[in-house]
């Protein structure tokens, strides 16, 4: 049997003949456990077919090597994924350690609660920068892809809220605690600038490198185009220790 993964570090339709958790460990880790990298995936329903991509013939390739071992990954496309994946064909989303742990995340019809207070945004695909707002993740998403009041626009997004602590309510004087972000006066500059300022977003970083902490993750991931917008929640930290051990003290080093 053959998977079909959307991955977004890089953005990439993949076929695959390993399960989601080995799918995971091996583009996390390779095959010779040198390149670590963490790895965010979508499963997608393996019937879903679309005229951009050419899901037959990759499936077609997906055949066992000679000795017997499993096709790890035929790459169908890595342009433009993202925005061509229908929302309702993806299924679990998958947060993958260094060290090659799965986490699977369901999607939710329940969305967070609107907080006040600042906001601070890592886009994952199709584009990347760090992003501060006032505004909460759906009015977000709504702004960058349903209602832009700029020249750019997504056709499609997936973005991670980062937690900021008191730096949400006080971004002056808030203190950092053990917030891992790098240059902090600049990110206190921006959302200083927001509290000030009638502007909704401000970029802190356009050129920010996809991977973060994953205990920074503030409530879960988000996923939307013109169409539809979907969460997956994050457990909480007292589930992930009960349930997910190794996968929650792998993200702690």
């Amino acid at each position: 049997m053959c998977h079909l993964y959307l991955s977004l570090i890089p953005e990439a339709l993949i076929v695959s003949m390993l399960p989601p958790e080995e799918f995971g460990a091996y583009y996390a880790c390779g095959t010779q456990k040198r390149a670590r990298e963490q790895a965010i995936f979508f499963e997608v329903d393996p019937q879903f077919r679309h005229p951009y991509f050419r899901i037959d013939e990759g499936l077609q390739r997906c055949v066992p090597h000679e000795d017997g071992s499993p096709k790890r990954s035929i790459y169908i496309s890595v342009y433009r994924v993202l925005e061509h994946v229908p929302l309702d064909a993806l299924q679990k989303l998958y947060l993958v350690t260094q060290d090659g742990r799965s986490l699977a995340l369901d999607p939710s019809t329940e969305y967070p609660e609107e907080e006040e207070g600042l906001h601070l945004y890592q886009e994952i695909a199709p584009v990347h920068p760090l992003v501060a707002s006032t505004l909460g993740p759906r009015a977000f998403y709504e702004l960058i892809v349903k209602t832009p009041i700029s020249l750019l626009s997504l056709p499609a997004v997936c973005f991670v809220e980062l937690k900021l602590g008191e730096l949400a309510h006080d971004p002056e004087h808030g203190a950092v605690k053990d917030l891992p972000y790098s240059n902090i006066e600049h990110l206190r500059q921006c959302l200083i600038e927001l509290k000030t300022k009638t502007v909704r977003a401000k970029m802190v970083n356009r050129i920010q490198p996809v991977r973060f902490p994953y205990r920074m993750i503030k409530n879960g991931v988000f996923v939307g185009n013109e169409q539809q917008f979907i969460y997956f929640p994050m457990p909480s930290a007292e589930e992930l220790r009960q349930k997910h051990y190794l996968w929650w003290r792998s993200i702690q080093m």
